[in-house]
């Protein structure tokens, strides 16, 4: 099922959620937020992880960092 279908708005919708798209689905919307998941990936080299809980804490490190020290 597509996200732009109407029952799986209304699934979304019934589960409190919002969706991040506009009303078209326009592939751009969500343009930044995917741009910003290439740069992180790029930069944490996250398939050098050992466990979960690693990446977790990398995550969070990273996220730390970008968001207050860069």
């Amino acid at each position: 099922m597509h996200n732009t279908h109407p029952k799986t708005r209304l699934l979304i919708a019934e589960t409190g959620f919002k969706q991040s798209i506009s009303r078209k689905g326009n592939c751009w919307d969500n343009a930044s937020m995917e741009t910003f998941f290439g740069h992180m990936k790029d930069e944490l080299n996250y398939k050098d992880y050992k466990s979960l809980k690693e990446l977790r804490l990398r995550v969070n490190a990273y996220m730390t960092h970008y968001n207050f020290e860069r």
